[in-house]
């Protein structure tokens, strides 16, 4: 079972500006409304290929009752803790006549000790030798940048593989705990090792460093339009990026790495793995919002993509 955990969960709101203006009055074209948080679009996606997970984190308020609905009707299985305080909101502004994304963030409600541990303690629960658990996006401000890091040790204990897609300290803290996977973009993986990354041969020597350094079976490492890297203890593969028409870039990395928990769940090989991760990721670019792909893209997109191995 792979089991998603979002501690800083959000409601998407994306809307379509043409000609977007800062200062100026701007008339939207189209609205809609998502559940969002990186652990949450993994489960997303994953429900899009046929597979099955179980969403969990911290909701609150009249934002945290949408998101549960919203996963309700469509089948995606969750166990959230509640809390008084609101879910964020996040304002994400597409503008198609520009091709570009903005997005504004909320912060996001506090969260307590006792109801962090309750999570917690609902994930060992549930884990078992052959779960998988996605460990995923930011976290509030009151936490600990290092609360992935202690979890991912608390699962490890129980045999079950582990997946971090985060940034900066939770990134950085992330890996010295020797997760099963880590997802970081280019840019992310440069600000590990303090360097600019600017080609695939340069990321791939920084990306076997961790695997080398942090015993970490699988770095994947996004390349945006470029495609994305993989590479474990014995390959090192590019997957090279498919020309698609972009809607909204958010949720890309989240695609990719539900097809990666979704490809360790159902033992797929090293290249069937690579070649779905990079295809999702494509296949949701294509979207509005951060809604999931459908199945049919996904699997048209795979027979495009490119592997080559360094």
């Amino acid at each position: 079972m792979i089991y998603t955990v979002t501690l800083n969960p959000a409601v998407d709101k994306t809307v379509e500006i043409n000609d977007f203006s800062a200062g100026k009055v701007n008339r939207v074209s189209s609205v809609r409304l998502d559940a969002g948080g990186k652990g949450i679009n993994v489960s997303k996606v994953i429900s899009s290929l046929g597979g099955r997970s179980i969403a969990m984190g911290i909701l609150g308020g009249a934002s945290g009752g949408f998101i549960k609905d919203y996963l309700d009707c469509r089948g995606i299985d969750s166990d959230f803790v509640f809390i008084d305080e609101e879910t964020r909101t996040n304002l994400k502004v597409v503008d198609s006549l520009k091709g570009t994304n903005t997005d504004i963030n909320e912060p996001g409600p506090l969260v307590n000790s006792d109801d962090l541990d309750m999570l917690l303690q609902k994930l060992l629960d549930r884990v078992r030798e052959d779960s998988i658990v996605v460990f995923s996006g930011s976290v509030p401000d009151n936490l600990d940048k290092t609360i992935y890091a202690r979890w991912i040790g608390e699962i490890k204990e129980k045999g079950a593989a582990t997946i971090l897609d985060a940034d900066r300290e939770l990134l950085k803290n992330g890996i010295k705990a020797g997760p099963y996977l880590v997802k970081p973009n280019i840019y992310e993986l440069g600000e590990i090792f303090d360097t600019a990354i600017e080609e695939a041969e340069q990321a791939e020597r920084y990306a076997r460093q961790l695997v080398v350094d942090f015993g970490i079976e699988l770095a994947a490492v996004s390349l945006g339009e470029k495609g994305a890297l993989y590479v474990d203890k014995k390959r090192s593969l590019l997957a090279h990026g498919i020309k698609v028409d972009v809607k909204s870039t958010v949720g890309a990395g989240d695609a990719l790495v539900a097809a990666l928990a979704y490809s360790i769940d159902t033992k797929a090989g090293f290249e069937a793995a690579a070649r779905l991760a990079t295809a999702c990721s494509a296949a949701n670019v294509t979207t509005a919002g951060t809604q999931a792909a459908d199945w049919s893209l996904i699997d048209d997109l795979q027979e495009r993509v490119v592997l080559e191995y360094l």
